[in-house]
């Protein structure tokens, strides 16, 4: 079965690094790509509009397991590189709790 979680970020509200952050997504580096599918994430769609993030993550809800896919993300050295070298373009949103990037936005609506 799929699921599908819903996320926001904000970039750095710097024309230059917008742009660079899209060219980078272009071409992840296959060791992202790898942890994705390893953790049962199936299709993730990232849309911005302005300095806001919106991502699409569809899940495999019989691998997907989020904390544990952190865990493993914290314990690879590659992955953490990815994780600190996105920080330069992101910044989180005014309501993202302390310590914490992409937030789970809540569904208001469905048709």
């Amino acid at each position: 079965m799929t699921a599908r979680y819903t996320y926001t970020l904000d970039l750095q509200d710097d024309e230059s690094l917008i742009a660079e952050y899209e060219a980078i997504h272009q071409a992840i580096w296959p060791e992202v790509r790898q942890h994705l599918s390893t953790h049962g994430v199936s299709n993730l769609e990232i849309y911005r509009l302005g300095t806001r993030l919106f991502m699409i993550m569809e899940v495999d809800e019989t691998r997907f397991d989020h904390p544990k896919m952190l865990i493993d993300e914290a314990n690879n050295p590659t992955l953490q590189r990815w994780e600190n070298w996105m920080w330069k373009f992101q910044k989180a949103t005014p309501w993202t709790p302390k310590g914490e990037k992409w937030v789970l936005m809540k569904k208001i609506f469905s048709l």
